[in-house]
């Protein structure tokens, strides 16, 4: 793996770090993100609620706001129709709950991925009308490339709104009202939301209309308070965290810890996160995230809303326990599937710019989190397909930028139906197909680098002397978080250094290290996966790493994670 480092212009860090008042090492990460101006920069270092903007600057917002402020004075029958991932699940409670602030009893559905698959399938909407055909339907999350369902559900009389962030393919539905700022190519930093900063944005123009009609129960409900959820599924959706998402982030990571939900509460016991801990970013993809994606893989992502919307605490401990119980079994079938998929790989006599893998005994709950593991691992796109009758269905997830929609377009006569974002898609083929696949897509994947997919880079953002890591510094990390999309954990570097002591190795895949400097200080760290890469005890050796607090007992001490090491020079 190749480390870059690209210096950034000295003048330039010099002047911002003394129009901020902070150091080079933090007016150089500001840089690197694309930040240059002061008022900018502190936009940037202290996002507050006051730089949200008009909701009403998203096409067709305020048509899909005064529909639904509609609904509310008529008492319609409305269902909710969410997607069962963490930016499904949030919108679908999202938007329930709100309606029902103002006295409306929305039913809300989720599709059961095994058994009707993704989005507005037949199958899911005749599930939905099993009840009778409502007045409205919302779909959140989906529905933008559902022209003939939208169009069946219209034939039942009933309205349809479509509040999604996907991209279209051909052309869009009629005859329904949408949010959907890629469709109508709204402003760029408005084209960053997803789905459930949409509906976020939905709920900000209802509350403006209804305070603007006189009605009290607009005046009660503080929109602020749905900003743990919004922040759960930015988070999860992976979505880039700038302008109004790192608002949405960074305030309701802080919301998180104190969220009044009974249920995020359950959800946050189990996955070991105590009540008033700090929440990262990391806890949301790794610990709440997949508990809320565990029941949409293996069973149904409904009780994910039930979970978020119940205020029963014994109803929403036995949900919180039976999702934590569906990722351990999510976990055990990952695990079989990977060493499979590895298999796979290691048969193949000549790399390819892109994967394609199948198994017919896959889980097909479970392809998509393979695809952005072996993505990872191997540094290409990389589709993971199970079998569903006789068709091979699974996701893709992308590695280089490299746009997944685009590369599936050169495929398409190949599939009976795909969709989903440039980083991330789902695709659905006849298992007849899956070898014409393999070959294809790599071809395309090919045609989209055109020089062949890169070598595989680590960004270094910073050399540092050890010396130079203390809690000042650690401080000033701290307001450049959250960390994601568009704005990433910044990796350090430092040369010519020594292990106090030989690493201990624990949980078989892990392990502890001791650096020290060349002042005598000793710095703790830690090293995730990396225990078949266990640098030499007693040789100089350059490494590369992440800062991060470690919090235990009530104390916190600064830790290292290992990213990356060699030899020195």
């Amino acid at each position: 793996m190749r480390w870059v480092y690209n210096a950034l212009d000295r003048e330039k860090i010099i002047h911002l770090g003394e129009q901020l008042n902070i150091s080079e090492i933090l007016a150089g990460l500001l840089l690197r993100v694309g930040v240059e101006a002061a008022p900018e920069a502190k936009d940037f270092l202290y996002p507050r609620l006051a730089h949200l903007g008009d909701p009403f600057l998203l096409t067709g917002l305020k048509k899909v706001a005064q529909r639904i402020s509609e609904a509310i004075d008529a008492n319609e029958s409305i269902v909710v129709f969410g997607d069962y991932d963490v930016d499904g699940v949030t919108s679908t409670t999202l938007l329930v709950d709100a309606l029902r602030q103002f006295g409306n009893h929305p039913r809300f559905v989720v599709p059961r991925r095994l058994k009707e698959g993704y989005g507005l399938s037949k199958e899911a909407i005749t599930r939905a009308l099993a009840e009778g055909a409502p007045t409205l339907f919302i779909a959140l999350d989906c529905g933008t490339n559902s022209v003939d369902e939208i169009a069946h559900i219209r034939s039942r009389g009933t309205e349809v709104i479509v509040i999604d962030h996907h991209r279209s393919k051909e052309k869009i539905p009629e005859d329904c009202l949408m949010v959907n700022p890629h469709v109508y190519e709204d402003a760029e930093e408005i084209r960053h939301f997803c789905t459930v900063g949409l509906v976020f944005k939905v709920i900000h123009g209802l509350l403006k209309l209804r305070r603007e009609m006189g009605d009290s129960r607009a005046f009660e409900i503080k929109i602020k308070d749905y900003l743990d959820l919004v922040a759960m599924g930015t988070v999860a959706d992976m979505v880039p965290l700038v302008a109004e998402n790192r608002v949405f982030a960074s305030h309701g990571l802080k919301i998180l810890p104190g969220t009044k939900r009974p249920g995020l509460r359950s959800l946050m016991h189990v996955s070991g996160i105590r009540r008033g801990d700090e929440m990262r970013p990391v806890d949301v993809s790794f610990k709440l995230g997949p508990r809320i994606n565990a029941s949409g893989r293996l069973s149904d992502a409904a009780l994910s809303v039930e979970l978020l919307l119940s205020d029963d605490a014994e109803t929403c401990s036995k949900i919180a326990r039976e999702l934590d119980g569906f990722n351990c079994e999510r976990q055990e079938i990952e695990r079989k599937m990977t060493v499979s998929a590895l298999e796979q790989v290691g048969e193949r006599d000549e790399e390819k710019a892109g994967l394609v893998l199948y198994g017919d005994d896959w889980h097909p709950g479970v392809v998509g989190i393979l695809a952005s593991r072996l993505s990872r691992k191997y540094n290409c796109p990389c589709i993971v397909l199970g079998r569903e009758e006789d068709l091979a269905k699974g996701s893709g997830r992308s590695a280089n930028g490299i746009n997944l929609v685009e590369v599936l377009a050169e495929c398409g006569d190949l599939l009976e139906s795909w969709g989903g974002h440039p980083m991330a898609v789902g695709v659905s083929l006849k298992t007849s197909n899956v070898a014409a696949l393999q070959e294809r897509f790599a071809i395309a994947v090919e045609k989209a680098c055109e020089a062949g997919m890169e070598e595989s880079t680590i960004e270094i953002a910073q050399w540092l002397e050890l010396n130079q890591i203390k809690n000042e510094l650690m401080n000033e990390l701290d307001l450049i978080h959250p960390f994601g999309q568009s704005n990433e954990e910044p990796v350090f570097a430092s040369k010519s250094v020594q292990l106090a002591s030989a690493p201990i190795v624990f949980k078989e895949h892990h392990f502890r290290f001791h650096l020290k400097s060349k002042q005598g200080r000793s710095f703790a760290g830690v090293a995730w996966k990396m225990a078949d890469s266990i640098p030499p005890f007693g040789e100089l050796i350059d490494v590369a790493y992440k800062l991060s607090w470690n919090r235990y007992n009530g104390r916190k001490t600064i830790q290292l994670e290992l990213v990356s090491w060699k030899l020195a020079e």
